[in-house]
């Protein structure tokens, strides 16, 4: 738990917890209190996850179902024995992820690097050489075999690094569980826990080439550390996401773009809805929470209900979060915004409600407090209580009085709805103790 006694009610939610249920320690390997918190649920109030039927996650699960998994294989046989159909599994499960698990790899659980999945029609020399704005130009997408050879090597590696987890489970790391080199897909399910989980470097081997995104085209990247697609209630506690040792900042740069092979870190989008997003230390990562990716009115409206606080946000550059259509409740993070690359941190979007209260930002000296809130179509935001600090002077800001004095067009400061749905607030100045002193793994005591 964590050592902060201001954290404990964070740190360890008592409510809806429920005694182990005849899984014994011995016979799985597993400590008491990590058997514990397999079975604990969302608190009554803990975020949009409670809304509804409420999180719950595997703690139902029998004991056949509640495994230890050390590879990428035990991994999907855990999760219903066969990746490619593994999100239709909704059997009530817990899954204990122990030690350092890479999924990248081959069908012995070795290590590979991108040449694995390579198609014998894709080289990047070829790609360049083909789509350069020299040769191609800036006006359309890609297409023909090479890029055709691209894309397929994109469909290998996603079969192997993306695991597609089913409705009803709960994932737990245990013994410094990590998982590298993939994405844990929740695809058109509910009910699902993440918790206690380090997901490092998710990186994409063939990220795509689009000349048309923005002024001067981008390279685009496909996988997410945790991603929610049509996903409802669902919560991310307690985890350590990050670029681990394979920063954007060191790729090379192709056509005078940077070769960017992360995406999201836990992007939120397509529908999902009733999402709570809690205690992750979040750090070293470019475009961090996407919630909603097209302004096109859809199955997002009405929906993409996420509740972000106690995160930790450290030396992020954007999207924390970044948010179209939902109501979002953004509160008691703390913000560390010192990266010289540092963009923003609230993302204003298209038909958003964000209601940001008694966060902390730590600035650099040369990022003024403007600059937290981008506009990216939106109107309104609440950002109430907030507290800013460059050097050693913190003081209270307005936010989006800051915003408007600075850029156009001009915010309205009200998000037209109030957050209900909390398990507990902290007065923005102890939200450096508190969330620095439980957030992550290794807080949760298994």
């Amino acid at each position: 738990m964590a050592d902060s006694p201001a954290a404990n009610a964070g740190a360890a939610p008592p409510a809806g917890a429920s005694a182990p249920a005849g899984v014994t320690a011995a016979s799985k390997g597993i400590t008491t209190a990590a058997l514990r918190i397999g079975r604990e649920t969302l608190p009554v109030n803990d975020g949009w996850a409670a809304a509804g039927p409420g999180t719950t996650g595997g703690s139902a699960a029998d004991d056949a179902h509640v495994t230890v998994v050390h590879n990428r294989a035990e991994l999907v046989a855990a999760l219903g024995g066969d990746n490619a159909t593994n999100t239709t599994n909704a059997t009530p499960k817990i899954v204990y992820v122990s030690g350092k698990i890479d999924l990248r790899v081959d069908a012995d659980n070795k290590p590979v690097g991108c040449d694995a999945f390579a198609d014998p029609a894709y080289s990047l020399s070829a790609f360049l050489a083909a789509y350069d704005p020299a040769v191609w130009g800036m006006t359309t997408k890609p297409s023909g075999p090479l890029e055709d050879a691209r894309a397929r090597s994109a469909k290998n590696q996603g079969a192997t690094v993306k695991i597609n987890v089913g409705s009803n489970t709960t994932i737990v790391g245990i013994n410094g569980g990590r998982l590298t080199h993939g994405s844990l897909a929740l695809t058109g399910v509910s009910n699902v826990i993440i918790r206690n989980v380090e997901a490092t470097d998710a990186a994409d081997c063939f990220p795509a080439w689009d000349p048309t995104d923005g002024s001067t085209g981008n390279w685009n990247s496909l996988y997410d550390l945790i991603s929610l697609s049509a996903a409802t209630n669902v919560w991310i506690d307690h985890n350590t996401l990050s670029d681990g040792n394979n920063h954007d900042e060191d790729q090379p740069l192709y056509f005078g773009r940077p070769y960017q092979v992360h995406d999201g870190a836990s992007d939120i989008i397509k529908g999902s809805d009733y999402v709570t997003v809690s205690y992750n230390d979040y750090y070293d990562h470019d475009k961090t929470m996407l919630i909603g990716s097209t302004d096109t009115p859809g199955v997002d409206v009405g929906k993409l209900r996420v509740t972000v606080h106690h995160n930790r946000f450290g030396n992020v550059l954007q999207r924390a979060p970044r948010v179209r259509f939902g109501q979002v409740d953004v509160y008691d993070n703390l913000y560390l915004g010192t990266d010289s690359r540092y963009q923003y941190s609230l993302g204003v979007g298209f038909e958003s409600s964000i209601y940001a209260e008694n966060n902390y930002f730590k600035l650099g000296a040369d990022v003024p407090a403007a600059d937290v809130i981008h506009y990216w179509k939106g109107t309104k935001i609440t950002a109430i209580g907030s507290l800013v600090q460059v050097g050693n002077k913190v003081q209270p800001v307005d936010l989006v009085a800051a915003y408007n004095a600075a850029y156009d067009p001009d915010l309205t400061p009200d998000a037209g709805w109030t957050p209900t749905l909390r398990d507990r607030m902290d007065p923005a100045w102890a939200v450096p103790q508190v969330v620095a002193g439980s957030v992550g793994i290794r807080h949760l005591g298994c």
